[in-house]
């Protein structure tokens, strides 16, 4: 690069961001965490971005170096990291999304399940063993069986079937949907980044997932109501949504939140504050206070 430029970090996590700015151009750098993504994986995810942005699916995409590569690689003091330069998406994140932005989201998310749908890339498959048996164990490393937390993870796995999932539409999903990897602006101009956890499964796991931190996003339960109606219905406004999927939304949504309870247990070791009891108590009491507020309720979709 000739020109002069900034590099600053912006966000440390599961990986490293930075953003990178010279003039009016900027990007997005990702230095994924040593022993996190393999090269491979990382290969897998960029030919996802890549199809998507061919069908004209606003996403913040990698872009190649002189030399036609998007993956670099660096000799990090703890080993090797890999290092991808993305697009910026331009906008700002959200929290409180109004009710005509949730039905954009929710149109675009079913663009990319249509784009995705019975397809398959090289990378985690999303089922009972990958949502809920491993996290599991991964816990169990950390905190006795015998705790009601515990117990409640074991319970919930024990009533969940891959079957039940039979009947829905698969592909490859985004696994993170929300408004923290999204960039909005005018309302409708929504751009979705961070596939680090991007893989196979059932496509209700991205709306059940979207779903239930909007739950807990909005303490007002009827706005929570009315912002989920808009996003299904922009949903359903590209492609349908079954009944079955519907019913399923609560029980998807749950095993997701356990799939990322045990990827902090499996990404954090013992300096890590916020893998405590009482933690895992917040935790769970939230997926908990999720699937109670379904157990005598329905999710179902009003036409506009």
């Amino acid at each position: 690069m000739n020109e002069n430029f900034t590099c600053e970090l912006f966000r440390t996590g599961m990986n490293h961001t930075y953003f990178i700015s010279s003039g009016e151009t900027k990007h997005v750098i990702r230095v994924y965490s040593h022993n996190w993504r393999s090269e491979d994986e990382i290969t897998e995810e960029i030919k996802l971005l890549n199809l998507l942005k061919g069908n004209e699916i606003t996403v913040s995409f990698p872009i190649q170096d002189k030399n036609g590569e998007f993956i670099q690689e660096i000799n990090a003091p703890e080993g090797t990291r890999y290092v991808v330069l993305f697009s910026f998406a331009q906008g700002g994140k959200i929290r409180f999304i109004d009710k005509e932005t949730c039905f954009y989201i929710g149109s675009l998310m079913a663009k990319i399940h249509n784009v995705t749908l019975n397809k398959a890339i090289d990378r985690i498959s999303y089922n009972k063993q990958s949502l809920i048996a491993l996290p599991y164990e991964h816990l169990k490393q950390y905190f006795p069986g015998k705790l009601t937390e515990m117990e409640f993870i074991k319970e919930f796995g024990e009533s969940f079937r891959d079957s039940d999932f039979d009947d829905i539409h698969r592909g490859v999903v985004h696994m993170d949907i929300w408004y923290d990897n999204m960039a909005i602006a005018n309302e409708k101009e929504i751009t979705i980044f961070d596939f680090d956890f991007c893989g196979n499964g059932w496509q209700v796991l991205d709306i059940a997932y979207f779903c239930k931190q909007l739950f807990f996003i909005e303490s007002d339960k009827k706005q929570y109501e009315a912002k989920i109606q808009s996003f299904l219905n922009g949903y359903r406004n590209v492609r349908a949504l079954s009944d079955n999927e519907l019913r399923l939304i609560p029980k998807a949504g749950a095993s997701v939140f356990i799939f990322y309870l045990g990827v902090q247990a499996r990404r954090f070791d013992w300096s890590n504050i916020f893998l405590t009891e009482n933690y895992l108590k917040m935790f769970v009491g939230r997926i908990k206070s999720w699937l109670d507020y379904y157990k005598e309720k329905e999710i179902t979709v009003v036409n506009n």
